[in-house]
């Protein structure tokens, strides 16, 4: 069933509003839908010509990692084996702490 949202998908056009004349904001969330869609990866990997061989080996291995995803997700799901840890936020990480400058303001 995914595969097939998954093409419907494809045949909608991407829509971004721009709230408040704030076009940054919006090419933010066009770029993350981008990023989402696969679209950046599709054209990297169009760049070139790939032989129908290498397509075949691609596709495999894609397909061997989204059936390890899965089953490891079923595995933690099903208490199997323990969830990943969550990466801790440091420093010069986004969102994690930040060292002053020296300078109070």
């Amino acid at each position: 069933m995914r595969a097939a949202n998954r093409a419907n998908r494809r045949n909608e056009p991407l829509q971004v509003f721009v709230r408040d004349n704030n076009v940054d904001q919006a090419l933010k969330a066009l770029k993350k839908k981008l990023q989402r869609e696969g679209v950046f990866r599709e054209m990297k990997r169009r760049r070139f010509y790939e032989k129908p061989s290498e397509r075949n080996t691609r596709e495999k291995a894609e397909a061997v990692r989204r059936r390890r995803k899965l089953a490891r997700k079923q595995a933690v799901r099903e208490g199997l084996i323990a969830a990943p840890k969550k990466k801790e936020l440091g420093p010069g990480r986004p969102g994690g702490f930040r060292q002053s400058s020296g300078i109070d303001r």
